[in-house]
């Protein structure tokens, strides 16, 4: 039995090499864009009159920038006056690492309080918000349902919504979204990771993402925020978007970007994702693991990965950067035959409790268990993505990628 299980795993891992041989060969799919996409920070104009003479917060990070200059500057030099910096996961400056504890602090550039929405204090209080009279919410997502920052844009509405200050979102392209994908969150296991019935890859950018929450009636106690939105200029679901600024520190280039929605999942396994070294969300493996040809060493980084998995310790396993480059941008569509492969080459203590929470479901841990197929997974997920898209559309501020 353990010789079959290996022999369809090193199965399906050669398979997957012998795709990214495939698709070096093959054209990427481009989706035109003559023009450069404005982000919605940028159109100052549409927003300044709003923010004149109020106090306002900003939810910001190291992403919001407008042109060369950060947001929180741009908007001190326009005269507009800010309380306070809310900072997501990663802090403000994006100096911690993912999960790690962010304390209250003075941004030594602004002198302003930067009040931490991580760890205990995810949602701001009554006193966070006294004296304020507009939110302003500014960061780049990657549209996966695990990326804690609409989990953050979530708990900022409804803080919002109780003292009723108005929120102002300045949306940013998602670069997912071109396409949704991954099985919908169930109730029982919502968690920071994942708070709303939506699918991993949900292919909505932020403002689309607060509009749904207030149209579906997500929000606790069943509030409504009052929401402004500035949109993007010259951006839709139907192209791809270059992020000029990583989005976190694991996440470096575009690379990991689309393979992150596949790849996120290991870290509810045994297998590393390659944080520590200089390929984060790119390579995947574990020591002694033996189908794999790709090497690589676990290291302590400041701000990237303090004690990262198998610290020190050699793993074995795949470099995937070819195929997050060619693959993923052209199916549209998750890669469960890693997850699957790794977990028939050695099934021992391979899954985590985080893995459900990532999944947003029991089920999809259920069906790898069980031996079923790929297909035979991904049919189990269409009628929920169905009722997703048709509730989707209701939200769209962009043309759809279909």
């Amino acid at each position: 039995m353990e010789k079959s299980l290996k022999f369809k795993a090193e199965g399906i891992l050669i398979w997957s090499l012998l795709i990214i041989l495939i698709y070096n060969f093959i054209p990427i799919k481009v989706f035109s864009q003559t023009e450069k996409t404005i982000v919605g920070a940028e159109r100052m104009n549409e927003y300044l009159p709003l923010l004149q003479g109020k106090i306002i917060a900003v939810v910001a990070n190291p992403t919001s920038m407008v042109d060369k200059n950060h947001l929180v500057d741009t908007l001190l030099q326009a005269g507009i006056k800010i309380k306070c910096v809310f900072a997501p996961e990663h802090g403000f400056r994006g100096e911690a690492e993912a999960g790690a504890h962010i304390e209250n602090a003075i941004d030594t550039k602004t002198n302003l309080p930067i009040i931490s929405l991580y760890g205990k204090h995810q949602k701001p209080t009554e006193t966070d918000l006294n004296g304020v009279e507009m939110v302003v919410f500014d960061i780049q997502d990657v549209g996966t349902r695990f990326f804690t920052y609409i989990s953050t844009l979530q708990y900022v509405m409804e803080a919002c919504a109780v003292k009723k200050i108005p929120v102002l979102v300045l949306d940013r392209p998602n670069p997912n979204g071109f396409y949704v994908d991954g099985p919908i969150l169930e109730k029982k296991i919502s968690s920071f990771v994942g708070m709303n019935p939506i699918p991993i890859v949900h292919g909505l950018t932020i403002a689309e993402y607060a509009l749904m929450l207030n149209g579906e009636h997500w929000l606790s106690g069943n509030l409504k925020c009052e929401l402004f939105y500035v949109k993007s200029l010259h951006w839709d679901h139907a192209k791809f978007y270059e992020l000029p600024v990583k989005p976190s520190p694991n996440l470096p280039n575009m690379t990991a970007i689309y393979l992150y929605p596949s790849l996120c999942l290991f870290e509810g396994t045994k297998v590393s994702i390659g944080r520590g070294t200089d390929l984060p969300f790119q390579v995947i493996g574990w020591p002694g693991f033996t189908s794999g040809t790709y090497h690589f060493t676990p290291k302590s980084k400041a701000g990237i990965a303090a004690k990262p998995m198998y610290e020190e310790i050699e793993c074995n396993g795949f470099d995937l950067r070819a195929f997050g480059d060619t693959y993923i941008k052209t199916s549209n569509q998750l890669y469960l035959l890693w997850l699957m492969g790794m977990y028939q080459a050695d099934s021992t203590n391979f899954f985590n409790p985080f893995f459900d929470k990532l999944a947003g479901t029991d089920k999809l841990r259920i069906q790898i268990q069980s031996g079923m197929t790929e297909d035979e997974i991904r049919n189990s997920w269409q009628p929920a993505l169905g009722d997703y898209l048709l509730m989707r559309k209701k939200y769209l501020l962009y043309k759809d990628f279909y």
